[in-house]
């Protein structure tokens, strides 16, 4: 899985935002989900159109996003 396949910018969308398919909810929001300690499944129960795979895409974006910026500090 690359979440360059799932996760998408639309500068109309969300301010610009990385969302999820092209749907209306970021990463921001699922990490947000995941950081207040929900889990995968009570998040698939509350968005039903949402995958197992788009969760991690969005766990795969904040990580690469995290290793870019460490390496333009370096």
């Amino acid at each position: 899985m690359r979440y360059q396949d799932i996760i998408t910018i639309e500068p109309g969308k969300r301010g610009g935002e990385p969302c999820i398919r092209g749907m209306r909810i970021t990463v921001y929001d699922v990490l947000f989900y995941l950081a207040s300690g929900m889990t995968d499944e009570e998040i698939l129960d509350d968005f039903p159109y949402l995958t197992q795979e788009d969760i991690l895409a969005c766990l795969s974006y904040a990580a690469d996003r995290e290793r870019q910026t460490l390496m333009i500090q370096a």
